[in-house]
C-alpha cells in the first residue's frame, strides 16, 4: 500500500496546463488549511496585541528565507541541474553535494548570528512591541521561527531535484504539510507552551515540508551529502546568478517588512489586519499566478537550453493569457464578496465586526493587484530562464522603494488631511470602525505591484514586439466579462440578503456562495459567447485529463510563504 502511494506521488508528468491545474488543486487544498489556520488564530486572539506579536515574529525569519535560503531556489538550480544532468548522473550528484554543502553551512552561520542579534533587530523594527509587555515573547518566538527558513531552504533544494525528475506532485503536497504543522501548533502546542508553542508548530510544518521530498530524492540516489572540499568555481557560478535573483526577492520581502514595521506604529491589531488580509489575497495569487509561473518555468528553461525561442515565446504568452483569464474574474468576485469572505473565514471568537470591516477593506485593496502580482511572477521566471537577472532586479528594487515611500506619504496624508481620510473611509465602508489608516499600506502595496507589472510587461514587449498585441484580446475579454459578472454577483448579494439569515455564519457563507456562483456563471456565459480560447482550452484539458482518464495527472511544477 505504501509503495503504491509513493509510486503515485512520484509519477513523472509533463504539460503546462495539466501541471498548472495540478498545482492549483494542491494550492487550493493548502489554502483551505491556511484559512483554517487563520480562522483559529483570529478566533483565539482577535486582531490584537498577541496576534501582532505572532505576525511580527515572522519578519526576520521571512527575510532570511528570501535572502539566504533562496540562494538555492528552484528557479536558479533547475536550469543548472538540467545542464549537469546532460553530462551524466555522476556530474549531477557532484554538483548537488557541493552546492548543498555550501548552502547548509551558510544558512547555519547566518541563523546563529540572527539568534544573537534578535533582541536588537526587534527593537529597531518593532520598538513599541519590543519594549512593551510582550517584548520577551517576541524575541523568543522569532528565535524559534529561525528553524523555519533552514528547513524550507533544504526543502527548496530537494524540490529542485524532484522537479528535474518531473515529480511535481510531491512538491505540490509540501505546503499542505507545512500548514498542517502550524495547525498542530495552534491546537495542540499553544495550550501547553503559549506563543512558543505556535513557533514550534511552524518549525514542525517546515520540517514536514522538507521530509516529504526526501524519500524520492533518496530513491534516485541523489540525496545531498556534506562535502568539506568544495568546488568554489561551481559555487561562485551559482551565486553570480542567484544573488541578483535573491536581491529581487529580497526587495519584495523588505517591502513587506517595512510595511509591517509601519503597521506596528498604527495601533494594536494593525499588524494582524495587514497580515490576515494579505493572506486572504494570496488565494488567487497562489491558485493561479504561482501555479502557472511554477509550471511554466521548467518548460521555458528547456526551451532556452534547446535554443527554441519560438516555443519560449509561445509558452510565455500562453501562461500570461491563462493567468489573466483565471485571476481577473476571481479578483473581481473577491472584491464584491470581500465582507462575506472575511466574515466566513475569520469571523469567530474574538474577531469582531470592526476587525471584519477593516480586514475586508484591506483585502479589496490588496486584491486589486493580484493579477499584476501573478504576471510579475511569470515575467521574472521568463527573464531568469533567459539568464537575464539584471532587468527584474532593477524593476523590483525600484517598485519596492516606491511602495515604501508611497506608504509613508499616504499615512502622513491620511493623518494630516481629514477630508482624504473621510473619502477613503466612505469608499471602503470603514467609517466609524477606527484604525482605517492601516488601509494606506495595502493601497501603497497594490500601486507598487501594478507599476512593477507594467515595467516587466514593457520590458518583455521590447524583446518580443508581438507580445502586447497577442495579450490585448485576452485581457479585454476577461476584464469585460468580469466587470459584468461582478455586477451580477453584487445584485445576487442583495437578492440573497432576503433569503438567508445573515446573523449566522452559515447564512453569510451561503449568501456569498450563491452570489459567487451566479457571478461565475455569468462570466462563463459571456466568455463562451466571445469564443474565448482560454475557456475552450480549460474545458478541453478537463475533459481529457479527468473524464477520459479517471483522474488528474501530475503536471510540470514558488517557494512557500512562511
Amino acid at each position: 500500500m505504501v509503495k503504491k502511494i509513493l509510486s503515485f506521488v512520484g509519477r513523472e508528468i509533463s504539460g503546462l496546463h495539466e501541471a498548472a491545474y495540478l498545482l492549483a488543486g494542491s494550492a487550493f487544498l493548502s489554502l483551505l488549511l491556511a484559512l483554517v489556520r487563520d480562522r483559529l488564530l483570529a478566533s483565539s486572539f482577535g486582531a490584537g496585541n498577541l496576534l501582532d506579536v505572532y505576525f511580527a515574529a515572522f519578519r526576520v525569519p521571512d527575510t532570511l528565507f528570501v535572502t539566504v535560503a533562496s540562494l538555492v531556489s528552484t528557479s536558479i538550480l533547475v536550469p543548472l541541474l538540467l545542464d549537469r544532468k546532460e553530462k551524466g548522473e555522476g556530474e549531477l550528484k557532484r554538483a548537488i553535494d557541493v552546492l548543498f554543502s555550501g548552502f547548509f553551512g551558510l544558512m547555519v552561520i547566518v541563523a546563529l548570528l540572527a539568534i544573537f542579534a534578535m533582541p536588537y533587530l526587534m527593537q529597531i523594527l518593532f520598538p513599541d512591541i519590543a519594549t512593551g509587555q510582550y517584548g520577551r515573547e517576541l524575541v523568543g518566538l522569532s528565535r524559534i521561527l529561525l528553524l523555519s527558513p533552514l528547513f524550507l531552504g533544504i526543502s527548496n533544494f530537494l524540490a529542485s531535484i524532484t522537479q528535474i525528475r518531473g515529480r511535481f506532485l510531491v512538491y505540490a503536497i509540501s505546503p499542505l504539510l507545512y500548514n498542517l504543522g502550524i495547525i498542530i501548533g495552534i491546537v495542540v502546542l499553544y495550550p501547553r507552551f503559549g506563543l512558543y508553542g505556535l513557533g514550534c508548530g511552524v518549525a514542525l510544518g517546515a520540517l514536514l515540508h522538507a521530509a516529504i521530498q526526501a524519500p524520492f530524492v533518496i530513491g534516485d540516489s541523489l540525496f545531498p551529502k556534506i562535502r568539506f572540499r568544495l568546488d568554489w568555481t561551481l559555487i561562485r557560478s551559482v551565486f553570480s546568478l542567484s544573488v541578483p535573483r535573491t536581491i529581487t526577492l529580497s526587495s519584495q520581502q523588505l517591502t513587506t517588512l517595512a510595511l509591517v514595521s509601519f503597521a506596528s506604529f498604527l495601533g494594536a491589531g494593525s499588524i494582524s489586519v495587514f497580515n490576515l488580509s494579505q493572506n486572504l489575497q494570496s488565494v488567487p495569487l497562489s491558485l493561479i499566478g504561482v501555479s502557472y509561473s511554477a509550471a511554466a518555468f521548467p518548460i521555458l528553461a528547456r526551451a532556452i537550453s534547446e535554443k527554441n525561442m519560438k516555443l519560449f515565446i509561445e509558452k510565455t504568452v500562453q501562461a500570461c493569457r491563462h493567468i489573466i483569464f483565471w485571476s481577473v474574474p476571481l479578483s473581481v468576485l473577491f472584491i464584491v464578496l470581500r465582507a462575506q469572505i472575511v466574515r466566513t473565514v475569520l469571523g469567530a471568537g474574538r474577531f469582531d465586526w470592526s476587525d471584519t470591516r477593516l480586514t475586508a477593506a484591506a483585502l479589496a485593496l490588496f486584491i486589486v493587484s493580484a493579477t499584476a502580482q501573478g504576471l510579475v511572477l511569470l515575467f521574472v521566471r521568463a527573464f531568469y530562464a533567459e539568464g537575464k537577472t539584471s532587468k527584474p532586479l532593477l524593476m523590483n528594487v525600484f517598485s519596492a522603494v516606491l511602495t515604501i515611500v508611497l506608504a509613508y506619504v499616504l499615512i502622513r496624508v491620511f493623518n494630516g488631511y481629514p477630508t482624504f481620510a473621510y473619502f477613503i473611509e466612505s469608499i471602503m465602508k470603514t467609517d466609524g470602525a477606527g484604525g482605517s489608516v492601516i488601509l494606506m499600506l495595502p493601497l501603497a502595496f497594490s500601486i507598487g505591484a501594478l507599476l512593477n507589472a507594467l515595467l516587466h510587461w514593457n520590458a518583455l514587449s521590447h524583446e518580443f514586439s508581438e507580445f502586447t498585441k497577442s495579450m490585448m484580446k485576452a485581457t479585454f475579454q476577461s476584464l469585460g466579462a468580469s466587470i459584468i459578472g461582478g455586477f451580477v454577483a453584487y445584485q445576487g448579494l442583495r437578492y440573497f440578503d432576503n433569503i438567508f439569515d445573515l446573523t449566522t455564519a452559515l447564512g453569510i457563507f451561503l449568501q456569498g456562495l450563491c452570489a459567487g456562483i451566479v457571478g461565475s456563471i455569468a462570466i462563463t456565459i459571456l466568455l463562451a459567447l466571445m469564443k474565448n480560447p482560454e475557456l475552450s482550452q480549460a474545458i478541453e484539458v478537463f475533459k481529457q485529463k479527468v473524464w477520459r482518464t479517471g483522474g488528474v495527472p501530475i503536471g510540470d511544477a514558488s517557494e512557500p510563504h512562511i
